[in-house]
């Protein structure tokens, strides 16, 4: 039997499984078409699962993810306060120009490339940020680091009263 012939026979021949036998299914979708422009999903699995995780910070994770969906962004950044990635801030990144802007959080209003200090990817399967060895930011780029001096110092208060209770 020669390839052709046996392919055509394949197509000929009616089984119970074939196209036409199967009803629709009409339940919810629960494949969902990954998108390749957005972190969205990523960002929400970092925050649940590494970054915010557990019950204490559950209300700030819950006012992010809040602001993440209401955002017609696409690409999202955590902002670390150093490299022992405690959570501060989430930005979003701007497609035309490089600047990122403060959506949520602690931190400094927008950012520009050269504020950056360290950038991260994070990573599903492990549940932890990695350091990534460059200074560009990209769509591939979760979270950052910005240079120590750009951080807020405490403003000092007024001093207290040797005599006044604490």
């Amino acid at each position: 039997m020669s390839p052709s012939r046996r392919e055509r026979d394949w197509e000929n021949t009616s089984t119970a499984s074939s196209p036409a036998s199967i009803p629709e299914y009409t339940g919810p979708k629960l494949y969902k078409e990954p998108s390749f422009k957005s972190n969205k999903y990523i960002i929400h699995n970092a925050l649940s699962h590494c970054c915010l995780a557990g019950k204490v910070n559950a209300p700030q994770k819950n006012r992010i993810l809040e602001e993440i969906e209401k955002s017609k962004a696409n690409h999202f950044l955590i902002l670390f306060r150093d490299s022992s990635c405690q959570f501060r801030a989430l930005y979003t990144l701007s497609g035309e120009s490089e600047e990122l802007s403060r959506l949520a959080g602690y931190g400094p209003r927008t950012i520009i490339p050269a504020m950056i200090e360290g950038i991260y990817k994070y990573s599903s399967d492990r549940k932890r940020f990695t350091q990534i060895p460059s200074k560009t930011m990209s769509m591939s780029v979760d979270a950052f680091t910005i240079q120590g001096h750009l951080w807020q110092t405490k403003k000092p208060g007024t001093p207290k009263k040797p005599g006044t209770p604490k």
